[in-house]
């Protein structure tokens, strides 16, 4: 789906497909057949953008087979979707029945992270439509925070100068843009907008931007900034201050719990600790400014030293953007328009690619999950179409 900003800018507009579990072209393929042509019929589009997941092995074959990539960009096509971004964040085997922190490995400190990113670059550059002005691929925000030094800090940030030197070559061989967002998430080692400006951010005056060069930036998911109690203006006011390119915006929504000691507030989160994914907490801010954080539901709730609930909670847990949670619980809806309101309400757009990211539509309170693969459809089509009722209510039209 593409939607025209004001100033006469292409904005596209997709859902990632993290939310179904594929490992191999022929999922890919599958996936696209069944959800991709679902969604875009159940939205009446014309087209429909995909956030693509390539995991790890698909990416790999992708990478190294002109004809398997172009079998994939046929099935796009007959299903009237178009791939201008990718979802690169986890690896391999996201819907393992346990991922935790495994979704951080290997982390840009690796050389196989260096390798699969570049890879999922090069598919990107084949799979783009041919009017599309650059693609947008998110990742790993440098990695998780636990072990992290001056020597680990000093590897990721060789590999991504190999990186962006890797996205520079591949411009002159396909003649195509790609930009690399770094995705901050808490509990990570760029776990705010503050901590990719400090990471990242490098040079200042007319050519200032990212340290690693302009094809380097970051991708800002909006449940990850309502958890860390981010402020939408001051958090993209920090971004383009350092002179980070905003490659790509996730328009994501968070659980808040907004007296987590009450009984009924309580009971309600503990049907949303599951054991799939991570689901950090912040509870705060505190008084020195700074949310009180625990790296997963249940230690927040009743771990060894749980957080207190004196104040509101927000946890990572995506949920619908257009379904907040049933009460008493509450969704941080309100943040994400917000946030799409400074990015792209403006006189110009801080970025040209958004994408509907709910991946745990299958571990959502079972009250809660869609029932089959109908429900699944007709709720990702919902998100797609209040995302775009709230572009259109800030003066973007569709195209």
């Amino acid at each position: 789906m593409r939607m025209r900003h004001p100033d006469g800018t292409t904005v596209h507009i997709a859902y990632c497909t993290n939310v179904h579990p594929a490992e191999d072209v022929d999922g890919l393929i599958a996936q696209i057949r069944r959800y991709g042509s679902g969604v875009r019929e159940a939205l009446s589009a014309e087209r429909l953008g995909l956030g693509l997941w390539l995991p790890a092995p698909a990416a790999r074959a992708l990478a190294a087979s002109a004809a398997e990539t172009k079998r994939l960009r046929a099935a796009l096509d007959a299903a009237g979707c178009e791939v201008v971004t990718l979802n690169a964040f986890p690896y391999a085997r996201f819907h393992a029945a346990r991922v935790k922190h495994d979704v951080f490995a290997p982390d840009w400190t690796a050389p196989e992270r260096l390798e699969y990113t570049l890879d999922c670059a090069r598919v990107l550059a084949r799979l783009m439509p041919d009017d599309a002005a650059r693609g947008s691929i998110s990742t790993v925000p440098l990695g998780w925070r636990e072990g992290w030094g001056p020597e680990r800090a000093d590897q990721a940030l060789a590999n991504l100068d190999r990186l962006a030197g890797g996205l520079d070559g591949l411009a002159s061989e396909e003649g195509r843009t790609i930009r690399v967002g770094l995705e901050p998430e808490p509990g990570c080692v760029v776990e705010t907008t503050a901590g990719a400006a400090a990471h990242l951010g490098g040079r200042a005056g007319p050519s200032r931007g990212s340290r690693v060069g302009p094809r380097v930036g970051v991708c800002l998911d909006t449940c990850h900034l309502a958890v860390g109690f981010e402020e939408p203006a001051e958090a993209l006011e920090r971004v383009r201050g350092a002179g980070l390119p905003v490659v790509k915006l996730q328009a994501s929504a968070a659980v808040e719990a907004p007296a987590p000691g009450e009984p009924g507030q309580r009971a309600a989160l503990e049907a949303f600790a599951e054991d799939r994914f991570l689901h950090q907490v912040r509870e705060g801010p505190d008084e020195g400014g700074g949310p009180r954080a625990r790296d997963d539901l249940p230690e927040a709730l009743g771990g060894a030293d749980p957080l207190p609930g004196r104040d509101p909670w927000r946890v990572h847990f995506h949920v619908p953007v257009h379904r907040p949670p049933a009460a008493p619980l509450a969704g941080t809806g309100g943040h994400l328009s917000e946030v799409l309101r400074h990015a792209l309400g403006g006189a110009a757009p801080v970025t040209d690619h958004v994408e509907v990211e709910t991946y745990t539509w299958s571990v959502l309170p079972e009250r809660e999950r869609p029932a089959d693969d109908a429900g699944l459809i007709a709720g990702i089509a919902a998100e797609v179409a209040w995302t775009r009722d709230r572009l259109t209510g800030l003066g973007l039209e569709e195209v």
